[in-house]
Formats: structure tokens, sequence, C-alpha cells
């Protein structure tokens, strides 16, 4: 496992002690709900429940008996409806993250020690939160890990509630994905009553990378979680893909109607997920029409659906995805 060396310190001792500039942050508006272009929080974006357990089991109603009323003739009866239901089971995967250093090296920090750690501790958390992002959209497949849950890929009907755009040149794809959230609908589910428990640090005997017959003191601190996903329904997502490079088959206002016309009457996506090379497409693919000629903004909103960009979608999908 790679670990921190003086260079980290003599890194973070040379910049004068200034706040971290971080490099390595990323947008993941899926988990937080937060539009990066505005701050401001969209809707129900992100909606997530705190489970007692880590597992559920929810009742679906699939299917209507008879949507074509019940009308009968004098004298005449009319057959029962049965309605269709499933069981569909909603589970919380363990997410356990683990940092450590050389004692040595955190306590010769300008600050202290706890300061470094701290700065493990929110580096750790973002890299999690990354992760969480990516695992949303592509779950235990390409793109996501497989020891997590289930993501949007494997959840949604990609019979029925699918754009297909067109494009032919492998892992260049991406996609836009059009989701509903809420308790019926998509929401993140955290087990064990929502808990996000960071450990206390503890002084552990670490093994020398370089020699593991050698050990040494180092600061350990872990975090337990158990994030999970839950689709209520398969109304409740729509995806467009297979968006390439390819001329002609990036993303168009044209895909974002055809993608909200596969939703039921009265079902309206709280927001539209995708990439910034899409915003890039959807921008390309607008008309300015002002007086001046100005070139067309970046957009923020399609059809009255946010738009919200998250570098958690690939532009590297294979076309199979």
């Amino acid at each position: 496992m790679p670990m921190p060396t003086l260079l980290d310190i003599a890194a973070q001792t040379n910049a004068d002690l200034v706040p971290l500039i971080d490099e390595t942050w990323t947008a993941h508006p899926e988990i937080s709900g937060i539009d990066i272009r505005t701050g401001n929080r969209v809707g129900n974006v992100g909606a997530a429940m705190p489970l007692a357990g880590i597992s559920y089991r929810t009742l679906i109603r699939t299917s209507l008996g008879n949507s074509g009323g019940s009308f009968r003739d004098a004298g005449a009866g009319v057959a029962p409806h049965k309605h269709g239901y499933e069981n569909r089971v909603v589970s919380t995967y363990i997410m356990h993250p683990r940092w450590e250093c050389d004692k040595a090296i955190a306590d010769r920090h300008p600050k202290g020690w706890q300061y470094y750690l701290s700065q493990e501790a929110a580096a750790t958390l973002e890299g999690e939160m990354q992760a969480l992002g990516k695992q949303f959209y592509y779950g235990v497949g390409t793109g996501g890990n497989a020891k997590g849950f289930p993501g949007l890929i494997a959840a949604y009907d990609s019979a029925n509630m699918v754009v297909d755009a067109g494009g032919t040149t492998d892992n260049v794809a991406s996609s836009v994905w059009f989701v509903k959230f809420g308790e019926r609908d998509v929401q993140w589910v955290w087990g064990q009553d929502g808990s996000l428990d960071m450990s206390e640090v503890r002084v552990e005997s670490i093994l020398d990378p370089a020699d593991n017959t050698k050990k040494f003191d180092g600061y350990v601190q872990t975090m337990n979680a158990y994030p999970g996903l839950q689709v209520g329904s398969l109304r409740s997502i729509c995806r467009i893909k297979k968006l390439t490079t390819d001329p002609g088959k990036g993303l168009t206002e044209n895909l974002i109607a055809q993608a909200l016309m596969k939703y039921a009457t009265g079902i309206v996506p709280d927001a539209m997920f995708m990439g910034r090379r899409s915003l890039m497409q959807l921008r390309q693919s607008r008309t300015a029409t002002n007086a001046t000629g100005t070139e067309a903004p970046f957009p923020v909103e399609a059809f009255n659906i946010p738009i919200l960009t998250t570098d958690s979608i690939l532009d590297t999908e294979p076309l199979a995805l």
C-alpha cells in the first residue's frame, strides 16, 4: 500500500501552510444533489434513507389487471381483476476504507499529527465519494466495483427506457441518465441507521512496504459505512446511450426529447446527469438566436429539467454496455 513520505510533509510545508489545493476533487452531484455551477441544491436529487439493518424488501406493483374500465351489460357480470406484484430486495454493502502513515513522519508536521491525519481523512472520504458516484451508474460491472451495490445500469428497463444515439466507435461512448428521486423511485440507502463511523486514531505496528519482515509504529484510522441503492420503479430511470465522438452521434436536444417521451404522463425526472463532453456536445448542437450572434452558453437545463454535470460518467464506455 502506498504510504505518505517526508516528501508529502515537505510539499505541505513548502506551501507556507496555505489551505490545501486539491487537484483530485471531482463533481459527484448524484450524491450531494448540488449543481457545481450554481452551488444550489436541486430538488430531491440525492435523496437518501437510513436503514435500521442492512437490507429490506420492497413490494412493487408491476401491472394492473384491467385499465380498460369495468363496464358491463345489464344482467351480465364482470371478471375479477388480478394485479401483478413482486418483491425486490434492497441491500447495502460494506464500505471500509483505511488510511495509515508512519508515526514519526506525521509527528513532524508543523501543525501536528492531528492536522495531517485530518487531511488524510478528508482525502479518503473524497475518494470514497468518487467511487460511490461511479457505482451509482455502473454498479458491479465496467466502471464500478464488483464488491459494491448494483447500479442504474443493472436496474433500468434497457428495452423500453432507453434512447440509442447510434455511435459506432467502441470505448469512446458515454451516457446521459434521467433520474426521478424519492421513496417510490430512486434513493440512496445507508444501512445501520445511516452510520458513517470514523474510528478513533490508533497506533499500530505497520509492515514495511519494502520488507514485510520489518515493522514500525504508525497512525491508523478506518471508516465504516453501508451504502446501497434503491430503484423502486423501472419508470424512474431513462438512459441515452452510445453518445460518441462520431459525427452526428453526440448529445442533442432531440435525443433528450426522445428520452423524456419514454416517461409515463405525469412522471418527470428530477435531473439529467451527463459528463462534460456530453454537455459540450449539447451546447454545440444549439443555435444562438440573440441579436448579437453571441455563442450559446453552456446549458443548465433542457425542457425545464435541470442538467447536472458529473465526473462519474465515463467517456470510455464500450458500445456493448
